[in-house]
């Protein structure tokens, strides 16, 4: 089977999320006795030039009739007249990390065998927004790997944000709430790319200087790997302040080390955040642009030592249900052999 990636797949100073997700199934697939042939396209994905939409359109065409192709959301959402060329010929199978909600898409996704989604909630949006046929559409959540447990300190003052410094992860509303809670102890460590936007940091290190957050917050740029983990093992809380998720992967990455998670509750956040088996979350949810709330949720968690503990208590009894990444390969494997047939 062939695997359309975008072209900096594996590029470590713009990690995301759906890179994590494409790289760790392509070799889950692999495991599994697949033979994986990739095609990372280089371009400014979503935004493709002529030359990435020419490339993408003659990769497509060099491609054997029947030829199952799983390809990423990110590249072929916004290029439907190049998955249209082939539809009669492939058995096209689209992976979308975040819908787009527009007529592109809408166009990408009729001319697909089938769809995977990686939330529930990215699935209802898609068949609510497009009405495509429910069997065309499947959910294929991100796994995470089983991590040490963290125990935190007493205080809970060590915060993380994981998330590229981008105007959707609600940097700018998480810096207002930390401004917000001032007068109580606590660091917070961001780590993601800083290069996606970069007049978007240049805004986002003026509003924590002029707040008075100057060498609280640390801007800390990509981590992956051992990096990551580290930062994740010197953490109490992690805190996203996204305008929109899919899912939120860096959700379940804390939760597997027994991390609670104070986030927003957009798109598919509620959904992996989840609940320990007594029902409790192992976390708190606020709404979106609200500095307000988010801060009321930071003074909660810092005042209210009992609060830390039974969030603890929940995010470490949520870890052995977590999805690992062999299921979601699993799955993935059964919705490519069946658009096969």
């Amino acid at each position: 089977m062939h695997v359309v990636l975008p072209g900096d797949i594996d590029d470590p100073a713009t990690p995301s999320g759906g890179n994590h997700y494409d790289r760790r199934v392509c070799a889950g697939l692999a495991d599994a006795g697949w033979r994986v042939h990739e095609h990372p396209v280089p371009g400014d994905w979503p935004t493709p030039g002529p030359a990435a939409r020419a490339d993408l359109a003659a990769r497509l065409a060099a491609l054997p009739d029947g030829a199952v192709v799983l390809l990423d959301g990110l590249v072929v959402s916004v290029t439907p007249q190049e998955l249209e060329a082939q539809a009669d010929r492939l058995r096209l199978v689209v992976l979308v990390h975040m819908p787009r909600d527009d007529a592109a898409e809408a166009r990408a996704l009729a001319a697909a065998t089938a769809a995977v989604a990686t939330s529930e909630w990215t699935r209802r949006r898609l068949l609510d927004r497009y009405g495509l046929p429910a069997d065309r559409v499947h959910v294929a959540v991100p796994g995470v790997d089983p991590a040490p447990p963290v125990a935190g300190t007493a205080a809970g003052t060590a915060l993380l944000c994981v998330a590229a410094l981008a105007p959707h992860k609600g940097h700018d509303v998480l810096l207002a709430a930390l401004a917000a809670v001032a007068d109580l102890p606590w660091r917070c460590a961001c780590v993601g790319t800083l290069t996606r936007d970069p007049a978007h940091v240049r805004r986002l290190r003026r509003q924590a200087d002029g707040s008075g957050l100057t060498g609280r917050v640390e801007l800390l740029g990509p981590r992956t790997g051992p990096a990551l983990a580290a930062a994740y093992a010197a953490a109490d809380l992690l805190v996203l302040a996204s305008r929109g998720e899919t899912y939120g992967m860096v959700v379940t990455e804390a939760l597997a080390r027994g991390i609670p998670v104070l986030a927003t509750d957009v798109g598919g956040v509620p959904e992996a955040l989840g609940h320990a088996p007594d029902g409790v979350r192992p976390g708190l949810l606020v709404p979106p642009d609200d500095p307000a709330a988010l801060a009321g949720a930071l003074r909660a968690w810092l005042g209210d030592a009992g609060l830390r503990e039974r969030l603890r208590r929940a995010a470490r009894a949520r870890r052995p249900a977590l999805t690992d990444w062999s299921t979601t390969s699993t799955i993935l494997a059964a919705v490519l052999k069946g658009a096969a047939t």
